[in-house]
């Protein structure tokens, strides 16, 4: 009996092993199918989630597959902390080992976040940007007639046609319908990897954090 439970102990551990050494095998080439995808000159770190990992390799699917690409420049704009997660993977273990095409991600969402820095850059000339973490806001001068005039306000921030849009509200110093005139988009979309859109966007306490996501995106080797 005691030779049968150190026999079972020493199998568990080393299917444990075997599942580990498989699923860091296929993480890399995830990452560099990612990299390639991306158009990167480095490699994300890849995370293959749940477990045991050898039913997913067998079944060829696996539900959720966490990546990070640190901070990169889209557009001429950088971003920090992008990061992001492929559901659904679609990726036969034959195609796997043989590093063939046909690997896919039935959705795949990023995230990052744009500085303050970032955010002031793209502003209308003569208006700096602030906050408090909770809401952006701006300041600076407007032309009224002949006169230049200090305004103050808060931003509020949106996604339009896939574009980070920031407008002025709840303008001081100027006429209400001067906020118009502060308004402004941060001129990255359509750069961004695996040709995501953005689809949310929120004030952190760094910048602006956004949320973007493509479906059916290929995953080539």
């Amino acid at each position: 009996m005691r030779k049968l439970i150190v026999f079972l102990i020493v199998l568990v551990i080393l299917l444990v092993a075997v599942d580990r050494v498989a699923a860091a095998g296929v993480e890399r080439d995830l990452s560099n199918r990612l990299a390639a995808a991306a158009d990167l000159s480095g490699t994300p770190t890849v995370t293959i989630e749940g477990i045991p990992f050898l039913t997913q390799a067998v079944s060829g699917r696996y539900p959720e597959v966490r990546f990070d690409l640190g901070t990169l420049t889209y557009g001429g704009v950088p971003v920090k902390n992008l990061r992001g997660a492929a559901y659904d993977v679609t990726a036969p273990l034959a195609d796997v080992l043989q590093n063939r095409a046909d690997i896919r991600a039935g959705r795949l969402t990023v995230s990052g976040t744009l500085t303050r820095a970032t955010i002031d850059k793209y502003a209308p000339r003569g208006v700096k940007i602030g906050g408090n973490g909770e809401r952006l806001t701006a300041s600076g001068e407007v032309t009224v007639g002949a006169n230049k005039v200090k305004f103050d306000a808060e931003l509020r921030v949106q996604v339009t046609d896939g574009q980070i849009r920031l407008q002025a509200e709840k303008i001081e110093g100027v006429p209400a319908a001067l906020a118009q005139f502060v308004s402004y988009s941060i001129p990255f979309e359509g750069e961004l990897p695996f040709d995501v859109k953005v689809t949310g966007v929120r004030s952190v306490p760094d910048g602006l954090e956004f949320t973007a996501e493509a479906s059916d995106v290929p995953l080539r080797g």
